[in-house]
């Protein structure tokens, strides 16, 4: 109970608030015309106090009522209208829709098809076959075999007997493939198609991007949205969500962390758990989702500067082994997918990529803080980091990476380019915190304007310290655009890489200009990247920040390179499934 003072308190303290407001007691006729209401006792008229006739009621009873408009015309059904423009979601998918009524969705006329002539005109000339259900599922056929030929060998998620035979069904299944899954399979075909229909769309749109394409991606997120991907706990939705993820490279980490809360809600992360799944395969597939989805997470929060998901407390289980490893039958497609699993695990990749992966969450934690922004690193943070990084190069790269030799087959090959990449970026991405942050001893000083001192001892080791993380950074941006290897493992190292090396004036930047240019047909947001990357060579680089002083001897030039960087032509380029990069 509040003391007496402290009542007369709040009592003087209730008597300074400002007075409630005003009830209106103005008449009805008064408020509705809007005018000052000068109550008389006995009469509440206004007109009538001024001496006019009240006509307030003659004026409600003869006003014209207001028109509610025309009916709209009844809504025709599907039979009336075959070829209706996409609408941003399509109500009638649910997730027991027939393949034939999916791919209807997925291939409907873009909004804008209500302008046109033809609706199919913004996707360029061949679209307009897409109107034949024949035709429909002949192109969906084949951006499903592009993605096992070209995403499958990088995300081994899906057993691609069971999803053809799923796909190929005739009849009403009891157990059919899910929309957007099937969505999604086909927007990622669609970023490699070769098709005809997708060279006309592209050269319409000046060689490189296609909006179809483009409006495939956006199905597949819609249907997954409309179908609560996100927000269901399910393991096929943790498929999709891993796969939708890298599926547009400038949404960041939605899908993935949709998929690593459903593992989460799982309880994937538990050992106990994840021995109990039944069956081989679909234990080796959960596993396999479930440290992909610790490696994206890792990865992703130091390439996008976010805090990660994940903590190294956040699960017990094992590294991958689904099963004892034995040698695959050639013949049995099942046997495959397991064994390319099985081949990394036995070359070292998970072990090794998780080590990497920690490090990468680590340097976020430690990274990626308001105070860090404001105040700088602080000195130990920093070495602890580098510390990192050279036991991690000492322990795995000379295994895992390309300096070992690259391996003889095709998954080998592109584990070591990614290892190897993975690796040298985070020296850049280092780099690019201390130069926009700086370094918390010097930036003290520098505040404090503590310069009648002296130069403190800790400032030549500082100078040792940056000199390192330089040298680090601009050796590992050099052997990143050396590298050839298509985007699913290069893009996020390519742009961290190929921007500084275009702020230093370094002309292996080129490599880095070639290789999103590449991209460009997979990611169209590339080709911007890669134009404002050499626009920045071209002017000579950028002046640096906090790293100005260390970096001055990395520069080849001054004020313009001698020979200009230029962004390849769409005609020049090999295509999305060719050329050097891929």
């Amino acid at each position: 109970m509040p003391s007496q003072s402290a009542q007369t308190y709040i009592h003087e303290l209730a008597k300074t608030l400002p007075p409630p407001r005003k009830q209106n007691t103005a008449c009805d006729a008064c408020r509705s015309r809007k005018v000052k209401c000068n109550r008389i006792p006995g009469n509440d008229k206004h007109c009538l106090s001024k001496n006019y006739p009240c006509t307030h009621f003659v004026q409600q009873a003869t006003a014209k009522k207001r028109s509610r408009g025309p009916r709209p015309p009844p809504r025709p059904t599907d039979g009336d209208l075959p070829i209706q423009p996409h609408r941003c979601v399509y109500p009638s998918i649910s997730r027991e829709t027939p393949i034939t009524s999916v791919l209807a969705y997925i291939f409907s006329p873009p909004t804008s098809a209500i302008t046109l002539s033809s609706p199919f005109d913004d996707w360029g000339v061949e679209a307009h076959k897409l109107v034949e259900e024949g035709f429909r599922k002949e192109l969906a056929l084949d951006l499903v075999e592009i993605y096992f030929q070209i995403v499958h060998t990088r995300f081994p998620l899906l057993n691609p007997d069971d999803f053809r035979n799923r796909f190929n069904e005739h009849t009403v299944s009891s157990d059919p493939l899910h929309p957007a899954l099937v969505a999604t399979v086909i927007a990622w075909g669609a970023k490699f198609a070769e098709n005809t229909l997708f060279v006309a769309d592209r050269q319409r749109n000046g060689g490189s991007k296609s909006l179809f394409a483009i409006a495939l991606v956006d199905r597949a997120r819609e249907l997954a949205e409309l179908l609560k991907v996100h927000r269901i706990s399910s393991p096929e939705h943790v498929i999709i969500g891993l796969l939708l993820e890298p599926l547009q490279s400038h949404f960041h980490r939605f899908w993935l962390i949709s998929s690593v809360q459903s593992l989460l809600n799982l309880q994937i992360n538990h050992k106990s758990v994840m021995s109990g799944l039944q069956g081989d395969e679909h234990r080796g597939i959960m596993i396999f989702a479930w440290w992909m989805a610790v490696l994206a997470d890792g990865y992703s929060s130091a390439y996008f500067r976010k805090k990660p998901m994940l903590d190294d407390d956040d699960y017990d289980i094992d590294f991958y082994t689904a099963a004892p490893i034995s040698p695959p039958d050639p013949s049995d497609d099942t046997q495959r997918l397991a064994s390319n699993r099985e081949h990394l695990e036995v070359c070292g990749y998970y072990r090794a990529n998780h080590a990497l992966s920690r490090i990468a969450r680590q340097i976020s934690k430690l990274f990626w803080k308001p105070l860090i922004e404001s105040d700088g690193i602080p000195l130990d943070t920093l070495q602890t980091v580098m510390d990192l990084l050279y036991e991690w190069k000492g322990s795995f790269l000379q295994d895992v990476g390309v300096s070992g030799g690259l391996k003889g087959d095709f998954i080998g090959a592109i584990s070591a380019c990614a290892s190897d990449a993975t690796y040298h970026v985070m020296w850049v991405i280092v780099f690019d915190a201390v130069d926009d942050f700086g370094i918390k001893e010097i930036n003290d000083i520098t505040r404090n304007h503590n310069h009648d001192l002296g130069p403190p001892q800790i400032l030549p080791s500082i100078d040792d310290v940056k000199m390192r993380v330089f040298d680090e950074a601009l050796r590992g941006a050099s052997r990143i655009a050396g590298l050839r290897l298509d985007p699913a493992a290069m893009l996020a190292p390519c742009l961290h890489s190929g921007f500084l090396l275009a702020r230093l004036g370094r002309p292996e930047v080129q490599s880095c200009v070639s290789g999103l240019q590449q991209y460009s047909y997979a990611y169209e947001e590339a080709a911007e990247q890669a134009s404002e990357m050499a626009r920045i060579y071209n002017a000579g680089g950028e002046e640096l920040g906090h790293m100005a002083g260390v970096g001055a001897h990395g520069r080849l030039v001054s004020l313009s390179p001698s020979t200009p960087v230029s962004v390849m032509t769409n005609s020049s380029t090999n295509g999305p499934s060719g050329g050097a990069y891929l």
